[in-house]
């Protein structure tokens, strides 16, 4: 997916998925105008379509992986 390095506003945990109502980790921008948000699943299965019409895609489904900065050795 093509990536926004420095998005405009990131997402929260308000932000819901169009398709399951899940947390909301990709924001798709449309070139029509518009835009879709979905999580790391529904974009992932969507994906291709996306790439289509989407005249840019923000994905943070990294932050689903990582691991706080404030985390102990023990936490780990």
């Amino acid at each position: 997916m093509t990536t926004v390095l420095t998005p405009a506003s990131p997402l929260t945990a308000a932000d819901r998925c169009d398709r399951c109502g899940a947390q909301a980790y990709l924001r798709v921008v449309l070139l029509s105008g518009g835009e879709l948000l979905f999580c790391a699943h529904h974009g992932r299965k969507f994906e291709p379509e996306l790439k289509k019409i989407a005249a840019e895609i923000q994905d943070e489904t990294e932050r689903l992986t990582a691991v706080p900065n404030n985390a102990s050795e023990d936490e780990r």
